[in-house]
């Protein structure tokens, strides 16, 4: 695989409709806002739907989701302690972990377990090139609630029971904008290469795939466009701000409440020597 030789900063355009792209468990499962209404994405939770991407496409991955475990192993130390048997230094433990696993290598991870003992343990930290910020929509969004009852008992009984409320929260429609970037410096620690960074991208692109529930229907949330900046040198040709913030996207005039991406005005300001490659989601 070739090494990593140029910066690389993206943004992801992703259009959600009757859906909950990210429920809070502190607030009843609402979608995720902020304080000025606009919708939000955890890092995080965008992070777990590329993993189960690559996963998908045949990559090893640690972080795995317990559902989705393809080894057999139901932790994420016994996964590290069954793989990486014999090492002489932290070094080396980040060296393997690296090369083992995709996610490793470009997200990052923290191994620390212990194998009984404590002082038997490991506690190695690997920094990852691959760096994903909170996705916010666009404008506020607007959030509706659905109350749903239950038609059939749990348990055994002579006849049926009172109706189980639940309450379904989604956001009407929003467009929301995933930033990233990749890192020269750490890919060439971690060993991610450019191969590895056209998995990256192919991931975004096809991102809910195999991702429907009954929270996001299939359908329901869809990647409208992939935004590729590749720079010509290792530190970037201009910053990871200024690349993100050349994609402007706002209301078109006379437009109150979006229900569409054709609502706005999305504007893509020129960086002079820097070209994005753009790429329609599937």
């Amino acid at each position: 695989m070739s090494n990593l030789q140029n910066k690389i900063d993206f943004v992801v355009l992703v259009k959600v409709a009757n859906a909950n792209p990210n429920g809070d468990p502190l607030n009843g499962n609402r979608p995720r806002t902020t304080y000025a209404g606009n919708g939000e994405i955890s890092d995080v939770c965008i992070k777990r739907k590329i993993r189960n991407r690559l996963q998908d496409m045949g990559e090893r991955i640690f972080v795995q989701s317990a559902e989705r475990s393809d080894d057999g192993y139901s932790s994420l130390s016994e996964r590290a302690s069954k793989t990486i048997m014999s090492y002489a230094s932290n070094e080396e433990y980040a060296k393997q972990a690296c090369e083992t696993w995709m996610d490793v290598r470009a997200f990052g991870q923290v191994f620390a377990f212990k194998k009984g003992d404590k002082k038997d343990g490991v506690s190695v930290g690997v920094r990852g090139p691959v760096s994903i910020h909170q996705a916010v929509s666009c404008s506020a969004v607007d959030i509706n609630s659905m109350q749903i009852t239950k038609s059939v008992n749990s348990e055994p009984a002579d006849k049926k029971s009172s109706d189980t409320m639940g309450t379904k929260h989604f956001v009407e429609f929003g467009l929301y904008k995933i930033k990233g970037s990749i890192n020269v410096q750490l890919a060439e620690k971690t060993g991610f290469s450019e191969e590895d960074a056209e998995k990256i991208k192919e991931a975004l692109r096809t991102l809910f795939i195999n991702d429907a529930s009954s929270a996001r229907p299939d359908g329901s949330m869809e990647v409208v466009k992939v935004y590729w900046w590749r720079h010509n040198n290792k530190i970037g040709q201009y910053s990871a701000a200024k690349v993100h913030d050349s994609l402007s996207i706002s209301l078109k005039e006379n437009v109150m409440i979006p229900a569409s991406v054709e609502d706005y005005d999305i504007v893509l300001k020129e960086l002079p020597g820097l070209e994005p490659e753009i790429i329609e989601g599937i």
